[in-house]
């Protein structure tokens, strides 16, 4: 269980019902997510100006940076990373999932913002 499902249970648990963003909030919000290293995107550039037959070798390090592009519903796209100290130890899968996880970090903020502005409004 992630830290955001414990702290919502942990909130429903004491009767909190006040207008809140949740975790399901925040799946809801994202249209699409999308993964990819330093060395794919050092590829996909070198590659619209190699020459025919020439060979793209992204440096090795740049294989162990992870990146979470997450598109969400409004069409704003937040990003998450996952830097890898020991190539030993890269996980392509939990790299993305370290990624996902800062993406989703930043979408809380803006999403509570929303929620902020629309309560506010509905005051008004």
């Amino acid at each position: 269980m992630s830290d955001d499902q414990s702290i919502e249970q942990e909130i429903q648990s004491r009767g909190l019902t006040a207008p809140r963003v949740t975790p399901a909030d925040i799946e809801a919000n994202i249209l699409s997510e999308h993964y990819f290293t330093a060395g794919d995107g050092y590829a996909g550039a070198a590659a619209l100006t190699i020459e025919e037959g020439g060979v793209i070798q992204p440096p090795e390090q740049l294989d162990l940076l992870t990146f979470c592009v997450l598109i969400l519903q409004n069409g704003f796209t937040v990003t998450g990373e996952s830097a890898c100290a020991s190539p030993e130890n890269f996980d392509a899968e939990v790299g993305r999932k370290i990624a996902r996880t800062n993406a989703i970090n930043k979408v809380w903020p803006l999403m509570g913002y929303a929620l902020k502005q629309q309560l506010h409004n509905d005051k008004e």
